[in-house]
């Protein structure tokens, strides 16, 4: 007989500097094109709403969005390569949805590439919809760019 296996038990923490190696391998290890560690840093001083969820002290994932006047721009979100495809972007747009609400915001916006179906899919079930597309927005192989495909919620 096999043990059922123990569901996880994650926690949303504000991202720190002290945090920032543990986030840089997986980012490095999710994207061919990750934010550099100044990214982050840079996100940090400037104040965005940047939380890591974590189930013990395992990395699951974490988010970065930028707080406007009337809007929430989520600028990266990511899962890491074992909890991908087990509901952990979810539980981080929930939890960015309800934040943004909380600080007044009436739309949530994001940039996806263009490629990335799986996270356009997400976002779609998610309530986002296509607004437009910006072309060559983000860096890719063989100095080549690809299109984004601009999304948002309302609130």
């Amino acid at each position: 007989m096999s043990a059922v296996p123990k569901p996880l038990e994650a926690r949303l923490e504000p991202l720190t500097v002290a945090s920032l190696d543990m986030l840089m391998v997986v980012e490095q290890q999710v994207y061919a094109h990750p934010w550099s560690r100044g990214n982050f840093l840079d996100a940090l001083s400037a104040g965005y709403e940047s939380q890591l969820l974590l189930a013990g002290n395992t990395l699951l994932g974490y988010f970065v969005a930028l707080k406007g006047v009337d809007e929430v721009h989520l600028l990266n979100i990511t899962v890491a390569l074992n909890f991908q495809r087990q509901g952990w972007a979810r539980v981080m747009l929930d939890a960015l949805t309800i934040w943004s609400r909380g600080q007044g915001a009436q739309w949530l916006w994001l940039e996806a590439r263009h490629g990335n179906a799986r996270a356009i899919e997400v976002y779609e079930a998610h309530g986002f919809r296509r607004m437009g597309v910006r072309k060559a927005y983000y860096p890719a192989a063989k100095q080549q760019r690809e299109d984004a495909v601009v999304m948002s919620l309302k609130l």
